[in-house]
């Protein structure tokens, strides 16, 4: 059963941004807030249940400890990771017209090679974790937001579907590289048009890097300040595009030098598939923090990004919720 109203929390704290909150149905429910750090140090504000909210604990706390538990176990093997996969039985399928699909093409390409549920439903945060760490190389603490932010949007306990990620204002955010903006069209499918930008980026030569990957995102940024007048472009957007962008680098190409052959990247993105048949191979070096910060610097650093000023950061988790808050009069 599914709490009524909708939920939100806070994400960055910053000027008249500062309480920490949860935003439920108009009003604001009891909860314990606790502040973190992401991994280039930026803060963050977390909501805790307690046991005065019993719909987030009795919803998602186990699945926090399933997660937890999922994540230390996968830290810990060190096989090489493509020749533990049975490749023949994860060949690739396009999905059917009535299977789930979101706006994530790894979560999209590890559904139709069948890591994850070929229809893209009932997904469960330790076949996720394990399809993710497994087959894309991603270290769990990179994934965990993702996939708890998905888990929380779902009107299931512990499971989500890949289109429970596409709602707005969650992981899902404005000036995609691939998807279109939510205010101006359906922002679940790829979309060639603006996928125009990356692929037409770093000219002359067969890779992308860190710094094609800042300047698509740049550009993409300002072609949204353009045309939509409902952008949002928080410091959480920014995380989320910069985080992406060093994703499809990384899981495609070299996780220490953020190259990777644009053949690879395109086929990820447009045919939400793994480059197999054109030699791409599971990276023997796992994707985590010390591989990802300098990766993040340099994107950081070339896609020379500025906040939208008047918009805080704020992370949906249901439909029909005011997309902020603060500025809504939703908050009391």
């Amino acid at each position: 059963m599914r709490a009524s109203g909708s939920f939100q929390i806070k994400f960055h704290p910053g000027n008249q941004c500062d309480h920490p909150v949860v935003q439920s149905g108009g009003h604001t429910p009891p909860i314990a807030a606790r502040r973190g750090l992401f991994p280039s140090g930026e803060k963050v504000t977390l909501a805790t249940p307690t046991t005065r909210h019993p719909y987030l604990i009795q919803k998602h706390f186990p699945a926090f400890l399933v997660f937890l538990d999922t994540a230390s176990a996968l830290m810990k093997d060190g096989a090489d990771p493509h020749d533990l996969v049975d490749w023949r039985k994860h060949q690739f399928q396009a999905p059917t017209t009535t299977d789930a699909r979101g706006p994530c093409p790894g979560m999209n390409t590890l559904a139709n090679h069948g890591f994850l549920p070929r229809d893209g439903r009932n997904i469960t945060v330790p076949a996720a974790l394990k399809a993710s760490k497994g087959k894309l190389r991603r270290n769990p603490p990179l994934v965990s937001l993702i996939l708890i932010a998905g888990l929380m949007s779902s009107p299931l306990q512990d499971q989500f579907s890949l289109t429970d990620i596409g709602l707005h204002g969650n992981v899902e955010h404005d000036a995609s590289v691939s998807r279109i903006d939510t205010a101006l069209g359906n922002n679940l499918p790829f979309n060639e048009e603006i996928f125009a930008t990356l692929a037409n980026s770093n000219p002359g030569v067969d890779y992308y890097n860190a710094t094609s990957a800042g300047q698509v995102q740049k550009a993409r940024l300002e072609d949204s300040l353009a045309k939509n007048p409902k952008l949002r472009n928080t410091i959480k957007d920014f995380q989320f595009r910069s985080r992406e962008s060093y994703f499809y680098l990384s899981t495609m190409g070299d996780p220490v030098t953020g190259v990777a052959l644009k053949k690879y990247v395109n086929i990820l993105f447009r045919e939400e598939r793994l480059p197999l048949e054109e030699g791409w191979k599971i990276s023997k070096v796992e994707i985590n923090l010390k591989t990802h910060d300098p990766i993040f610097e340099v994107i950081k650093e070339a896609s020379d990004w500025q906040v939208t000023p008047g918009q805080c950061s704020w992370l949906t988790l249901a439909p029909g919720a005011s997309e902020d808050p603060a500025t809504s009069g939703s908050v009391l």
